[in-house]
Order: C-alpha cells, then structure tokens, then sequence
C-alpha cells in the first residue's frame, strides 16, 4: 500500500467524519431546538410539523451515523441528499427575505449545495 492510498484512505475517513458528524451533530441539536424549528416548519405549511420534525431528526441521526461508521456510506448520503433537497427550500427560502436576512439564507442556500456535492461524492465512491 503506497502512500498515495493511504492519503485517499484517510481524507475519505476525514470526509464521512465531517459529513456524517455534521448531520448527526444536527440532529442533536435539532432536539434542543424542537419548539422553534416545529413552528417555523408549521408555518411554512408542512402539515404535522412535529411529526415531520421528529422524522427528519431521526432521519439526521441514523443517516449521519451511518456515514460517521463507514455502513452503507453511498445509501445514507442518499438518504440526506433527499433531506437537503426538502429541508433547504424549507429553510433557506431566501426569495422570501430581504436585506442581511436574505444573504444569511442565500449563503446557507449555497452551503446546502456544497454538501450535496460532498454526498454525491460519497455515492459515487460507492
């Protein structure tokens, strides 16, 4: 085993350490969070926010973990892949915002993008 591989080896461990850690990282936090998030989800329309929120912290959880662990890595980057393309309208509706409120959600718009890019890696990896 050459150098070369031993790079690539430890920048994909890096890789699903800070994807898979991020969304885990999230999803605990989202718990805390549940009161705020459970209305601004409400208030976007989404019918049982609760229950979307409840669905979407495990979906967070599970995924990430599956990430951090190496386990079906390419499944589970779908799987928040699908999230992202849910949660970022939903939460980064910058077309709605005007002024500073506006660029903070553009620039999470396009922080979501960046990470779906990492996750369409990991699939590609397989």
């Amino acid at each position: 085993m050459g150098p070369d591989i031993l790079q690539a080896d430890a920048a994909g461990v890096a890789g699903r350490l800070l994807l898979g850690g991020t969304f885990a990282f999230a999803g605990l936090r989202n718990i805390i969070n549940r009161n705020l998030l459970t209305s601004l989800i409400g208030a976007r329309g989404v019918p049982l926010p609760a229950a979307t929120l409840w669905l979407g912290i495990a979906w967070q959880l599970v995924a990430g973990i599956m990430i951090l662990c190496g386990i079906q890595a390419a499944l589970a980057s779908g799987m928040l892949l699908a999230f992202l393309v849910a949660a970022t309208p939903m939460f980064n509706n910058f077309w709605d915002h005007q002024g500073l409120d506006r660029a903070n959600r553009i620039n999470g718009f396009v922080a979501n993008l960046a990470i779906a890019g990492g996750f369409l890696a990991l699939i590609g990896q397989g």
